[in-house]
């Protein structure tokens, strides 16, 4: 009986066993598709609530985006969390690229405006000490003028609709009545001409007397040149910043942000949480979803053209240094000439405004010291204060300011000049040309993707991606396979039509920038701080001359070393601004060879008597 009991036995043992078996192969197949994985990678991404995500997977699960067959780690509502992490997670990422571009264009936009402000500041002290060194008899009564005329030019360079001209001639308008008493006719002073009806007379007429010559034009001229240039360019940087501001919080369309979710996430409700995508698979999702922002690039490369240009104009040759150093020259000039032409403007005035002043003043001027032969020299009469050296010899005093923005420092650590801010600004910006056709580039570079096998396909786990990588742009999205681009971005359209309206405008009023060449000088910035970088070709600290001497800033194709691929090509017949001698320079390299070798001659001289 026994017998008979036994092979029960057996068989009820084999049972027992394949069903452990079966237990046990089912406990690790669960176990390899639990979704601890994903409630992690869900966790600290800070995706959304944790309870959305099951703890095993699931089968038939309604989704919308990540579809597949078998089982899921992924809800609906995890879905909608994962839409919402991917747009912030991508303009974050674009955020953190335009970042710098973004600080380099205000960090220097503020330099620029500072180190403006500081030239306006020592141009006004100097006008100043020139009124009340040499014409004291007028100073207190012109110094608001002064200070208005430099107010004037001061929102002119920030953007304000104020005309150069108007405040240049409102400002000679303003100094002729007390001119006219105080210099051209010593004796009416005090008399009340200046405040009453004769004062406003000669304030109206004073462009039809003309008793300054052509002082008054010159100086207009020269600072409406200057100044507009640098106005421009404060506006440029303004402009460039609203172009970022909108990149930086640019929409995102409903099918950039699925095919974001299933290039980034899809992978997750596999378990699959640390497989990244493939190169040209986030190529083509990321030149989708950016493609009316790669619209701006060649608007974008026009802008940094004409950016070049405007500093070129601004900073090259002591541009508006000299211009505005040059208004105590010219105010001095148009004081001269008043005085030398006393008896002609009295005449003048006194058949115009009805002004009678008995004898005619002499031809000479009245300040003592002063000679006739300074009328025509651009330099301050030996009457001046002897502390104020001229305008040229001043260029290595200007532009003295800490800036806010941590500009690449000097020797001394402390002060930047308008031409090494400028050649610093261009050397960055050099980075920035292609920055919007390069920007899905940069986004899909890094640890974002991988570029060998094994990657994720938004499909599948494959060897290698093996759609057709589109390019940039709204035409060639109609071939992407992973983003229908169905209408351009309307914000973007519209920050493009805007930067290609601006560039216009500034290239009809001012419609030499484009056939300048680029300031080879800027665009390199290998020498070094504080010894040559604002030397000049006369200064002997480089070849002058357009031949052949010149090759310490071209290329080996003889291209500029400054012009970069991707910019403009070269233009004919290239005009360049007039060359400016800078005095009381450094010693130039000619003049400082000559004493080094009589210095070491010396030397071998006395070692040899010593011997």
């Amino acid at each position: 009986m026994s017998r008979g009991i036994c092979p029960r036995v057996n068989s009820c043992g084999s049972l027992w066993i394949l069903s452990a078996v079966i237990f046990v192969v089912n406990v690790i197949d669960v176990d390899a598709y639990s979704c601890h994985e994903v409630r992690t990678a869900f966790q600290l991404r800070q995706i959304g609530p944790l309870q959305r995500v099951p703890e095993t997977p699931g089968t038939d699960v309604d989704l919308l985006v990540c579809k597949h067959q078998g089982p899921s780690c992924c809800t609906r509502k995890m879905e909608e969390s994962y839409q919402f992490a991917v747009k912030r997670e991508t303009l974050q990422n674009v955020r953190s690229y335009s970042f710098e571009l973004k600080y380099l264009i205000s960090g220097h936009g503020d330099a620029f405006q500072d180190t403006f402000q500081y030239l306006l500041s020592f141009s006004q002290g100097h006008l100043s000490s020139l009124l009340e060194g040499t014409y004291s008899s007028l100073s207190r009564r012109a110094l608001p003028h002064v200070n208005q005329l430099f107010s004037s030019l001061s929102l002119h360079l920030r953007g304000a609709n104020v005309s150069v001209e108007a405040a240049v001639h409102r400002f000679f308008d303003n100094l002729f009545p007390l001119v006219y008493t105080r210099l051209v006719n010593p004796g009416m002073e005090g008399g009340g001409a200046e405040t009453s009806e004769t004062g406003d007379c000669l304030r109206m007429t004073r462009q039809d007397v003309n008793p300054f010559g052509p002082h008054p034009a010159a100086m207009a001229q020269e600072l409406a040149g200057a100044l507009g240039a640098g106005r421009q360019l404060g506006l440029a940087l303004e402009e460039g910043l609203e172009v970022m501001n909108a990149t930086e919080h640019v929409s995102l369309s409903r099918e950039c942000v699925k095919g974001l979710v299933k290039m980034v996430y899809c992978s997750h409700c596999r378990g699959l949480t640390l497989i990244k995508p493939c190169v040209g698979y986030c190529l083509n999702v990321l030149r989708g979803c950016l493609a009316s922002v790669a619209e701006l690039d060649q608007p974008w490369r026009r802008y940094t053209s004409l950016l070049e240009q405007l500093t070129h104009a601004v900073a090259g040759h002591h541009s508006l240094e000299l211009a505005l150093l040059g208004v105590r020259g010219h105010v001095n000039e148009a004081l001269l000439y008043a005085q030398l032409h006393g008896p002609l403007i009295t005449a003048t005035v006194d058949k115009v405004c009805g002004l009678s002043t008995g004898e005619p003043t002499s031809m000479q001027p009245t300040s003592p010291g002063v000679t006739t032969s300074t009328v025509t020299s651009s330099t301050p009469p030996p009457s001046a204060p002897p502390s104020l050296p001229p305008p040229e010899q001043l260029l290595g005093q200007l532009a003295h300011l800490r800036s806010s923005f941590p500009l690449k420092p000097s020797k001394n650590n402390k002060h930047s000049s308008l031409r090494k801010i400028s050649r610093e600004f261009l050397m960055y910006l050099q980075r920035y040309k292609s920055f919007f056709a390069a920007l899905p580039e940069m986004l899909c570079e890094g640890e974002n993707v991988v570029d060998d096998s094994t990657c994720w396909s938004g499909d599948d786990v494959v060897e290698s991606y093996t759609g057709r990588v589109v390019g940039n742009g709204l035409q060639a999205q109609r071939q992407n396979p992973e983003v229908k681009v169905r209408s351009p971005n309307p914000t973007m359209a519209e920050v493009k039509e805007r930067l290609e309206r601006f560039n216009q405008e500034t290239q009809e009023n001012f419609p030499g920038l484009g056939q300048r060449e680029v300031w080879e000088e800027l665009g390199s910035g290998e020498t070094e701080e504080g010894s040559t970088t604002d030397c000049d070709d006369e200064d002997g600290c480089q070849a002058s001359g357009d031949g052949k001497d010149k090759t310490s800033h071209t290329a080996s194709d003889g291209k500029p070393a400054g012009r970069q691929p991707g910019g403009d090509g070269p233009h004919e017949s290239p005009q360049k601004p007039p060359v400016v001698r800078v005095r009381g320079g450094s010693t130039p390299a000619s003049l400082a060879r000559p004493w080094s070798l009589a210095l070491l001659f010396a030397a071998l001289g006395l070692q040899w008597t010593l011997f």
